[in-house]
């Protein structure tokens, strides 16, 4: 059972609230991360979306370097890379910068979805051949390959090195909220980050899955896995459902692709007229959400760790107010890292 000594770490998107700017949200990112350092969280990974009026991290790459330089000793990683977009070259490239620049800090989580709607994708893949999803296993080995120096004499790049030349390599995760790209890191013997903020089901199923397929690889010995949630965490349960009900509403517009210009305020999802079928994908999209006061959010974390088989727990909080954030995290940290 892993019910003692649970690991935090971060994921966070930059969410733009309405009435911010995506400066503010960047520069809340950045808050945010020297705030979970000083509370002993073990990683922050920073996301990659297009085209939205509502997550201003774009870039993972970019933000990784100023985020690491701001902080001191968590590790900063990409929550993730979508690496259909992008050269695995230029990938490894860039990571093993950030790696030269910040030893043992940087992990780069690797990701298949577009990360925003398909006119982005055919931006993004503008004047090249257009990369699918199919690829995406071989892409991963390549990346693997230059970042270690280990492809394959046959390959069709053979010889050539990614560099800087490194003493040390960052760590790679493969990310997902599906059994396919749990059996792809088993396959790949690779850690992997289920993602229940995305998919409310099947993430233990899913994670055993990988666990039972898992192929020892010269990266990784032994399975290794975490989960990533929705948190919202206060001191009064009244109060958790006030701040989380942002969330809620979030997550409706999004389904029904409801024009956004931010996570609206909790006083806003209060005065709108929720459906009977909306009050029920509320209640459904609760299964990717941890809400409650420190103690409730403590035996929901457990249960996390216990049904995952893992001793680590990513938590995803999006507010409309950035203070809330960081009293969720603070109120978090004392409760499960004391």
């Amino acid at each position: 059972m892993y019910v003692l000594n649970i690991k935090l770490s971060v994921l966070d998107q930059s969410p733009i609230a309405e009435g911010m700017t995506s400066e503010e949200a960047l520069d809340n990112t950045v808050k945010l991360a020297q705030s979970v350092e000083k509370l002993g969280f073990e990683r922050f990974w920073v996301s990659e979306h297009h085209d939205t009026n509502s997550l201003a991290g774009s870039s993972p790459e970019v933000l990784i370097a100023h985020l690491a330089a701001k902080t001191n000793k968590i590790r900063v990683g990409s929550g993730g890379v979508m690496l259909p977009h992008y050269s695995p070259y230029k990938v490894a490239e860039n990571f093993k910068v950030l790696e030269g620049l910040n030893p043992d800090r940087i992990d780069l989580g690797l990701g298949r979805a577009p990360g925003g709607m398909p006119i982005a994708t055919m931006a993004l893949n503008e004047g090249k051949s257009r990369r699918t999803v199919e690829q995406f296993p071989e892409h991963i080995d390549d990346l693997i390959g230059y970042l270690h120096g280990t492809l394959d004499e046959g390959h069709r790049f053979t010889g050539l090195k990614a560099t800087p030349n490194l003493q040390t390599t960052p760590d790679v995760w493969i990310l997902g909220s599906s059994p396919s790209s749990a059996l792809l890191a088993a396959e790949k013997g690779l850690p992997y980050t289920f993602a229940q903020f995305i998919n409310g089901d099947g993430g233990p199923d899913y994670t055993e899955l990988y666990r039972e397929h898992f192929s020892p690889s010269k990266l990784l010995s032994e399975p290794k896995n975490m989960v990533a949630v929705f948190v919202i965490c206060a001191e009064t349960e009244e109060q958790a459902e006030f701040v989380a009900s942002s969330m809620d509403l979030t997550l409706l517009m999004i389904e029904q692709g409801m024009k956004s210009s931010g996570t609206p305020s909790p006083q806003k999802a209060a005065a709108y007229q929720y459906s009977s079928y909306e009050m029920r994908r509320i209640k459904e999209n609760r299964k990717r959400m941890v809400v409650g006061t420190p103690p409730q959010v403590m035996a929901q974390l457990l249960q996390l760790s216990e049904a995952y088989q893992t001793d680590e727990i990513m938590l995803v909080t999006i507010t409309y107010d950035f203070q809330d954030k960081l009293k969720s995290f603070q109120l978090v940290a004392d409760e499960v890292l004391k």
